[in-house]
């Protein structure tokens, strides 16, 4: 079976249309981080994924490593890869050495890691919190909070670069108490890829068990 993770990938959430008024400030902050990323014509992004849960006493932390170019990824983590050329989608199991297949869906956000750079375009508000210092560098904190209530995700707190607009972090909120905090370790513009590296080549996992869902 597809296993499903909490990154930038399950941080892409539903999305409702509702309308909401917002914070001139903090808009024209995320219109600025939106513009940046979304004028790349690839990106890499490698990065730490901690999730914790205070009253089930649960901390954890996993890194991370991602390639992204237009509607095209591949991601890679400790026990899995997950590779989109925006018509196919592979997920590869590295315990079990099989790989599902299936189709993109376009329309599907949770599987667009470009999501979290318009997710506050429709169906959330979003206000500016505070700016803050660290690491000799200036953030602004911004708030998003979905419009619609059944939202198992109740807030987004991004920590957004004053400098060059970049995301250094990003909180996602779940009403099970679940508290995921992605860090950005490092950034790279402009990643030498080819085609071929977002598609899944079987003669590069010997004996992989192939199970196409299509």
């Amino acid at each position: 079976m597809k296993k499903t993770i909490p990154f930038l990938l399950a941080l892409f959430l539903t999305i409702s249309f509702a309308q909401a008024q917002q914070d001139p400030r903090a808009e024209k902050i995320l219109n600025a981080m939106s513009q940046k990323y979304q004028t790349l014509k690839a990106f890499n992004v490698a990065f730490t994924q901690t999730l914790e849960n205070s009253s089930s006493k649960i901390k954890e932390t996993m890194q991370g490593d991602i390639t992204v170019s237009g509607n095209k990824f591949r991601l890679k983590l400790k026990d899995q890869e997950i590779i989109n050329n925006g018509n196919t989608i592979w997920t590869y199991m590295k315990s079990d050495n099989e790989v599902n297949i299936s189709e993109n869906d376009p329309d599907d956000q949770q599987m667009s890691p470009n999501a979290i750079f318009t997710l506050y375009q429709k169906g959330y508000n979003y206000t500016f919190v505070e700016e803050m210092r660290e690491g000799g560098q200036a953030y602004n904190i911004i708030e998003l909070s979905p419009l619609d209530k059944n939202n198992s995700v109740y807030k987004v707190r991004l920590q957004i670069n004053k400098r060059d607009n970049s995301v250094k972090t990003w909180k996602m909120f779940r009403n099970n108490g679940n508290r995921y905090t992605y860090t950005i370790k490092s950034f790279n513009p402009s990643p030498v890829v080819d085609a071929n590296y977002f598609a899944f080549d079987k003669s590069q996992y010997k004996g992989v068990k192939v199970i196409d869902l299509r």
